[in-house]
């Protein structure tokens, strides 16, 4: 079964609507937003991150049209020398690879070792975006989903002012 048909179908199971946005496949999230521009919506970034020591991960999910201050995540979350996962790391444990990165990974990872961090400014939309486990797709769904679908797998989240 293709990662995304995965998604799909869970997604079907709990009960969560979305629309799917078919395209190229793309690598960073400007390219995404070309085709998905004028849709509602706010584009989201997951970065897939690690302290230092690389004894914790995490996923920080933001607005796609921001940056992210490491430093300033490091303070929040109490954490020195916050930097990207190895592309190994990430393949450990969600089963992606970099350009792919979304939520829909913790359908994959069942040790529930990745601590969750979303941005609060981009819960003000209705509508988030992801990649369902494909980046030839781009998948809307609601913010409410977006916590419904973590709750679904048993995943705790922090909601962070970045």
């Amino acid at each position: 079964m293709e990662a995304y048909q995965k998604v799909y179908n869970y997604l079907e199971d709990i009960g969560i609507p979305y629309e799917i946005v078919e395209h190229p496949a793309v690598f960073t999230t400007e390219e995404a937003d070309k085709y998905i521009e004028g849709k509602e919506g706010v584009p989201t970034k997951t970065l897939f991150l690690c302290n230092r020591k690389k004894s914790r991960y995490y996923l920080v999910i933001m607005d796609d049209r921001k940056s992210l201050d490491m430093k300033k995540l490091g303070d929040i979350l109490d954490e020195k020398g916050m930097k990207f996962g190895s592309s190994e790391k990430l393949m450990e444990k969600l089963s992606l690879s970099p350009g792919v990165v979304s939520i829909f990974g913790f359908l994959n990872n069942d040790s529930h070792d990745i601590n969750i961090c979303v941005d609060r400014e981009m819960l003000k939309d209705k509508i988030v975006t992801f990649h369902p486990n494909d980046n030839t797709k781009t998948i809307f769904i609601s913010t409410d989903d977006m916590f419904k679908f973590l709750d679904s797998l048993n995943y705790k989240y922090e909601i962070i002012d970045l």
